[in-house]
C-alpha cells in the first residue's frame, strides 16, 4: 500500500490547476529526450533550470535531499560549515531541510490572499542524471538497467528502472525580471513617473504582506524581482505626427521563499530582518488598495482557518512532519497575521509594522464537548543577541 500511495505521488497529478501540470509534463518529457535541467550555481542549495523539450527554461527544480542541510547538498562550502562550525549551522527557529515546503507554502498562501507575486509552485517529483545522487543510487540504476537488457524477465520485475525521482519544490520561471537592488537603484538615479511609482509601491505592499504572514527569515534585496516594461509604439509615427506613448508597466516576483515559516520568532543569534524595511518605499503607510484586498480576509477566522488547514495538507507530505511543530508554525504565523491586521487598521506603514513586538497565538482546545478553539496569545520578551532595532 506504502509503494502504491507513493507511486500515485510520483505521478506529479495537479487536477485543480491544469496550466501547472501542462508545464510539468513538459518537463518530464524533455527530460526523456535527455534535455536534462541544469544546476544553478549560485545560492546554498542544489537547485536547477527545468527546460521544455525545445530547450527553454520553464521551472526552477528544488530538491529536498539537495537543500542547505541536505544530506546531499552538492555545494561543499555547507558541508564544511557543518563540519567546522556546527555551532553556527543551520537557523534554530527553522524545521530543518523542508524548504522545499516552505516554497510551496509561500505560493499557497500568496494564492489564498490574492497577491499574486510568487510565481506557481508546487511539491513534485523528477529524476534526472543531472541532479545529485549518491553512488549506490546510480550503481543501482545501471544494474537494473543492464538486467533488463540481458535478462529481459527479470528486469521486468524492478519497480523502478531509472534513477529514483527527487521530492521538491517545482517553481514556475519568470521571464524579463532582475534583481530588485538592480531597478531599485536605476530608480534612485532616473525616478519613476508617479503613476508608475504608484504601481511599484502597490506591488511592494504585496510583497510586505506575504513577507511579514510566512515571516521570511531571507529577504535581501537580490532575492525578489522587479520587471519593469516601459513601451512605447512608434509604428504608426511614419503616416502621422502621432507616437502612441503606452503605460509603464511595473511588476515584483517574490522567488526563494524556502526560509520561512519558522517554529519561533528569531531569538538567538541573528535577527533574519526584511531588508525591504529600510527602503524609503516601507515608509510610506499601507494603500487603501491594499486595506481593501488583505483586511476582509485575514480579520476573517474562517478564512485563517482554511489557511492553516490547506497548509497542513501541504506540510504533512513530508516524511518527517511533526504536528508538534507544525503547530508552533502556526501559532506564530497567527501573531503575524494579528500584528497586521492591527498595522492595516492603524494606518502603519511597514517599518512600523517591523518594529511591532512579535507575537505569538496559540490554540487553546475546550475541555468542554464542542469542537470550538479558544486562542492564547504571547508576546515575546526575548531579543536576538545582534538585533537590528
Amino acid at each position: 500500500a506504502a509503494h502504491a500511495a507513493q507511486a500515485h505521488r510520483e505521478r506529479n497529478e495537479f487536477p485543480e490547476d491544469p496550466e501547472f501540470e501542462a508545464v510539468v509534463r513538459q518537463a518530464e518529457l524533455a527530460i526523456e529526450r535527455c534535455i536534462f535541467p541544469e544546476r544553478i550555481y549560485q545560492g546554498s542549495s542544489g537547485s536547477y533550470f527545468v527546460k521544455d523539450p525545445q530547450g527553454k527554461i520553464i521551472a526552477v527544480f528544488k530538491p529536498k535531499n539537495e537543500e542547505p542541510y541536505g544530506h546531499l547538498n552538492p555545494k561543499w562550502t555547507k558541508w564544511l560549515q557543518k563540519l567546522c562550525c556546527p555551532c553556527c549551522f543551520g537557523r534554530d527557529c527553522l524545521v530543518l531541510n523542508q524548504g522545499y515546503l516552505s516554497e510551496a507554502g509561500a505560493s499557497l498562501v500568496d494564492q489564498k490572499l490574492e497577491l499574486n507575486i510568487v510565481p506557481r509552485t508546487k511539491v513534485v517529483y523528477l529524476a534526472s542524471d543531472t541532479f545529485n545522487y549518491s553512488a549506490i543510487d546510480r550503481v543501482k540504476s545501471r544494474g537494473k538497467r543492464l538486467a533488463l537488457e540481458k535478462v529481459p524477465k527479470v528486469g521486468q520485475r524492478f519497480n523502478r528502472i531509472g534513477l529514483p525521482p527527487k521530492v521538491g519544490s517545482f517553481q514556475l520561471f519568470v521571464e524579463g525580471y532582475k534583481d530588485a537592488d538592480y531597478w531599485l537603484r536605476r530608480f534612485e538615479a532616473e525616478p519613476l513617473p508617479e503613476n508608475t511609482n504608484r504601481q511599484l509601491l502597490l506591488q511592494f505592499e504585496r510583497l510586505v504582506v506575504l513577507d511579514y504572514i510566512i515571516r521570511n527569515t531571507d529577504r535581501g534585496n537580490d532575492n525578489w524581482l522587479i520587471k519593469y516594461d516601459c513601451p512605447m509604439d512608434s509604428s504608426s509615427s511614419r503616416d502621422t505626427d502621432w507616437v502612441v506613448v503606452k503605460e509603464p508597466v511595473i511588476k515584483v516576483a517574490a522567488i526563494d521563499n524556502g526560509l520561512a515559516f519558522p517554529l519561533k520568532h528569531p531569538d538567538s543569534w541573528r535577527a533574519y530582518p526584511f531588508y525591504w524595511a529600510w527602503l524609503p518605499q516601507a515608509k510610506v503607510p499601507f494603500s487603501q488598495e491594499i486595506k481593501d484586498l488583505i483586511l476582509p480576509k485575514i480579520s476573517d477566522p474562517n478564512f485563517v482557518k482554511d489557511l492553516e488547514e490547506d497548509l497542513y495538507e501541504l506540510f504533512k507530505k513530508d516524511p518527517g512532519f511533526d504536528r508538534g511543530q507544525f503547530h508552533k508554525q502556526i501559532a506564530v504565523m497567527r501573531g503575524q497575521i494579528l500584528n497586521l491586521t492591527q498595522a492595516l487598521k492603524d494606518n502603519k506603514s511597514p517599518l512600523h509594522l517591523v518594529q511591532m513586538p512579535p507575537v505569538i497565538v496559540e490554540t487553546a482546545r475546550s475541555h468542554q464537548r464542542s469542537s470550538s478553539e479558544s486562542y492564547t496569545q504571547s508576546f515575546q520578551s526575548r531579543k536576538p543577541f545582534f538585533s537590528w532595532w
